[in-house]
């Protein structure tokens, strides 16, 4: 399990590295709408869960999915989250650092679905459907 969390403790690092170098906040309305957005849609999705159901690695904490909160819309609404506030980062400080991180956490993220998706397809039987009716990261596009 705790190899399970790697990819947690590399995004922690992504954002220390940004906000270390000073790439991590904007003064632009833009970034900080999508940044304050990104915050929500987080605190949004882990509400979503049952009290002590919640786990930082990607075993499931039983056979049944959450459909509620903006687990209606998307399947990974916390790792959309972070790209978001990362993404919107970048924006406003392009440069090839700002770039090689949102890149390796944008590869990260997206093997971390990839693996979470299989795990909840082979634990949940009722997870097949659900991701039929929703998309992984960005509402109605992916």
């Amino acid at each position: 399990m705790i190899a399970s969390a790697i990819p947690l403790l590399f995004i922690v690092a992504a954002l220390a590295m940004l906000g270390v170098t000073g790439n991590l906040f904007s003064p632009s309305p833009f970034v900080i709408a999508a940044q304050v957005a990104a915050l929500g849609l987080n605190i949004w999705a882990r509400s979503s869960f049952h009290r002590g159901t919640f786990r930082v690695t990607a075993a499931p904490s039983g056979t049944s999915i959450i459909t509620r909160g903006p687990y209606r819309l998307i399947r990974h609404p916390m790792y959309s989250a972070v790209l978001l506030f990362i993404w919107a980062s970048i924006a406003s400080h392009c440069s090839v650092l700002t770039l090689a991180i949102g890149i390796a956490v944008t590869v990260v993220c997206i093997a971390r679905v990839i693996v979470e998706e299989r795990l909840l397809r082979a634990t949940c039987p009722d997870y097949l459907d659900y991701s039929r009716s929703t998309k992984a990261l960005v509402p109605f596009v992916f």
